[in-house]
């Protein structure tokens, strides 16, 4: 009884004396993209749950690696997260030779947040209806059909490298400077195909601007519940989301883990919480530290061999 009363009061000490300061949530990209409307949602939440002010920090720069090895390099209080974005976690140690960090090593995994899936989309131009055409369409004209993306080893170019490998099929790739110059690529027909986030992408499709083939999450699409997934279409090895998690450094207290972990998984909850994550195009998750760990693990050996396939770099 006395050993169980100690070690109570030892978790309850940690837990009063956490946090006892600014919380900084270091994010990878600039204002005004979806990672920071995520994080400005989350903030003020995490704030009034936590009892400490929440500081959105934007560190952008060489594809995410700046805002990480921050973090990477910070103390492991818990007064130091990275607002981890899925490529930045999962590809970059197989796109940049000299990574100053291990995304695997110098962090410890609190919660996967939300995720968000992506269309394959067409011209409507093309005549086909299906993924299965598709594939048939490369086949009879290797080389010949381009698909955009928004810029080399982005998650719609490794999207596009996917369905080649998997497909077994020689498409171009033809980077633009972001989706929405892709999009309108696709529009003009200036390329065939690619894959599109959901949030840009419904309202062109329901115009009829984009044809949708498929969806790359692993289940079917509350804006189009008759579009297959890519594992329906016939590829069950293809899922494909992007997704945010927080992630401290490593050597930051279990204690302060589950925290965290319990206190963001509470908002993620909130229907007001919801209601804005849909309206960027995300679907909360709120996974355990370990379920993080095992999707960063298992994404990043999924990227590694189409990285390797494809030859890309960083860039």
């Amino acid at each position: 009884m006395v050993v169980a009363a100690i070690f109570c009061l030892n978790i309850s000490s940690t837990e009063a004396a956490y946090p006892n300061s600014p919380i900084r949530l270091v994010l990878p990209f600039p204002p005004g993209g979806g990672t920071d409307a995520f994080a400005r949602i989350l903030g003020p939440r995490l704030s009034e749950v936590l009892g400490a002010p929440v500081i959105v920090d934007n560190r952008p720069g060489a594809s995410g690696n700046v805002a990480a090895e921050i973090v990477a390099r910070a103390q492991p209080n818990g007064h130091t997260l990275l607002m981890g974005f899925s490529t930045v976690m999962t590809t970059n140690r197989s796109l940049f030779v000299n990574l100053s960090f291990d995304p695997v090593r110098d962090f410890e995994p609190i919660i996967q947040m939300a995720t968000a899936e992506y269309f394959l989309v067409v011209n409507p131009t093309l005549s086909i209806q299906s993924v299965a055409d598709l594939v048939s369409l490369a086949k009879t004209r290797p080389g010949k059909l381009n698909y955009a993306s928004a810029g080399i080893a982005s998650p719609l170019h490794l999207a596009g490298e996917l369905l080649k490998s998997r497909a077994s099929i020689d498409i171009v790739h033809i980077p633009y400077k972001g989706g929405g110059a892709g999009s309108v690529a696709l529009m003009t027909n200036e390329v065939q195909l690619g894959f599109t986030s959901v949030a840009s992408s419904v309202e062109l499709i329901k115009s009829g601007r984009l044809k949708a083939l498929a969806i790359t999450g692993p289940a079917r699409s509350t804006f189009f519940p008759d579009l297959p997934t890519m594992r329906e279409a016939g590829f069950p090895d293809f899922q494909v989301t992007a997704w945010h998690a927080l992630f401290a450094p490593t050597g930051t207290p279990s204690e302060i883990i589950l925290q965290i972990n319990h206190a963001t998984s509470q908002i993620l909850k909130e229907p007001e919480i919801i209601k804005l994550l849909h309206k960027i195009g995300y679907e909360p998750t709120a996974t355990s530290p370990q379920e993080l760990a095992a999707i960063v693990r298992t994404e990043s050996e999924m990227w590694n061999a189409v990285i390797r396939e494809a030859g890309i770099r960083g860039e």
